[in-house]
């Protein structure tokens, strides 16, 4: 029998059928993936990603497959979840789920690909290419998050959230914590192909300075005077939620919610969950705020201006009295708002954007002042997935407010992989979050991620908790990701600079 050597993984994937040539890197893909899953355990993320790193085949059309193969994998089972918004009205809209899963991982997988086939055109065939995959892919995760408006859902640093691991989010952020994820499974997977064991010491290293720096971080509290927070969640399924029968019966579901038990000091509900417009919503309003017995009732819902619909958030000071309100500001393409409408109206597709254009984008400030919960940075439904949302220029908030409906996900993956994102959220910039949804997960998180108090998914009720105190600014509150990115700007200035003045040979044969 002749001994297998992980150098050759990527000879022995690239001499198989063209059926095994596509399913092993998607079988990657779909490994690293569960690290997502709970149930699972993170550890999958860092195997799959090593495995893939390690087959990378040897020419740059190759690689540029292998890339988008891993990628598809990765994608379609982290989203998975996104063919249920077609499956609310099944009989009009199912038949696009499998289109839109395709597509959506199809699309994303192209940013891994793009990665695979400049590892190559770097490194040509020499074994440094795994390094550069490694390097291209951290770049085209931060790129993810930002081109076209941006969708970072599905981060790598978000399988290791809950874990010892998760205090770099407080340092690096989650896609500076990505890249040293990459860096350990690149270094892993070099280490492997020219059979080095040096590999071990810098992973020690790694452990030993997560566990320095989980030492420097601070641990969150929670004041004895800290204000008492009530998190609504009516739990109104999306195939209900606006239909007339049922309108009322969520809303007075919420109603109850409030005025039950005793009273604390700021109610908050999800995310358009008053059933009304805010100019028809007058006693809508006033009979949340006598419920509340004077606590701030804090509440997402729809307004119209001038011709134009937001989608809003609403503090209630009073039985009369909206504070202040606030628009979302970051919509979500396709489904709140259309791309580039302007281009697509002369084409003679208005009728398309009219329908599905919706909202507008709010131009509001997102740091509201509340009382109980005091400087509050707002954030409603799909803007806090974005890390860089919470850093507005204005003084640091005291807390993040997230109002969401996530009844849109389903009752599988999609609502868990929301909450880690507050947590997330949380963790880089050392605030509390106080975070009510729809349909669930709703609760309230420390300045550390931690959860200390929630309600589960599909559940009618409500939590009271203290809101925890916030912590000093983190590092990645400082600076953000700007570090990141010139570390990776010089990477690839490095790439070139070695590949044209130094003559790289793209086909020169593997060490």
């Amino acid at each position: 029998m002749v001994a297998f050597h992980p150098k050759d993984l990527a000879t022995k994937i690239s001499a198989a059928p063209r059926i095994v040539r596509g399913a092993a890197p998607v079988l990657m893909g779909v490994l690293m993936a569960l690290g997502h899953e709970p149930a699972i355990g993170n550890w999958p993320i860092l195997v799959g990603l090593v495995l893939a790193l390690l087959s990378l085949p040897h020419g740059k059309r190759s690689a540029f497959w292998h890339g988008w193969f891993v990628g598809l994998g990765y994608f379609a089972v982290t989203l998975r979840w996104i063919i249920e918004p077609f499956l609310v009205d099944i009989a009009r809209h199912g038949w696009m789920a499998p289109f839109a899963i395709f597509l959506m991982a199809g699309g994303l997988a192209l940013f891994w690909a793009i990665a695979g086939w400049l590892s190559r055109f770097v490194a040509g065939q020499r074994p440094s290419g795994i390094l550069w995959f490694a390097v291209f892919l951290a770049a085209m995760e931060l790129a993810r998050g930002h081109i076209f408006t941006g969708f970072p859902w599905g981060l790598w640093a978000y399988t290791l959230v809950g874990s010892d691991w998760d205090v770099w989010l407080a340092w690096v952020g989650p896609y500076g914590f990505g890249a040293l994820i990459a860096a350990v499974a690149g270094a892993t997977a070099y280490s492997l192909h020219r059979g080095w064991t040096l590999v071990w010491p810098g992973l020690v290293c790694v452990l030993f300075a997560t566990i320095g720096v989980q030492y420097i971080t601070p641990e969150a509290s929670t004041a004895p005077d800290a204000a008492v927070v009530r998190v609504v969640q009516p739990n109104a399924p999306q195939h209900q939620k606006w239909d007339p029968d049922w309108m009322s019966v969520f809303y007075n579901r919420a109603i109850e919610q409030t005025a039950a038990g005793d009273a604390v000091d700021v109610v908050v509900w999800p995310e358009t969950s008053v059933p009304s417009l805010l100019k028809y919503a007058g006693a809508l309003v006033e009979n949340m705020s006598i419920v509340a017995r004077g606590a701030p009732v804090v509440a997402g819902i729809q307004r119209e201006e001038n011709g134009d619909y937001f989608n809003s958030l609403i503090v209630i000071d009073g039985p009369t009295e909206i504070s202040q309100i606030y628009d979302k500001a970051h919509l979500v393409p396709f489904g709140e708002y259309i791309p580039f409408a302007d281009v697509l109206r002369p084409l003679g597709l208005g009728v398309l954007v009219d329908q599905v254009a919706g909202f507008k984008t709010g131009s509001r400030s997102g740091v509201l002042e509340i009382e109980g919960l005091g400087r509050a940075r707002v954030l409603i439904c799909y803007e806090g997935i974005f890390p860089e949302e919470i850093q507005t220029g204005e003084p640091r908030p005291d807390v993040l407010l997230i109002i969401t409906n996530d009844a849109w996900f389903g009752t599988g993956t999609g609502p868990r992989q929301h909450l880690v994102q507050a947590q997330a959220r949380a963790i880089e910039q050392g605030l509390p979050v106080v975070r009510s949804a729809n349909t669930g997960i709703s609760g309230i998180i420390d300045a550390r991620g931690a959860i200390v108090a929630s309600l589960p998914l599909n559940e009618a009720g409500f939590v009271d908790a203290q809101v925890p105190s916030a912590l000093p600014p983190t590092l990645y509150a400082r600076v953000g990701d700007w570090p990141l990115l010139v570390l990776l700007i010089f990477a690839a200035v490095s790439a070139l600079v070695a590949r044209y003045r130094f003559g790289v040979d793209p086909n020169a044969p593997q060490e």
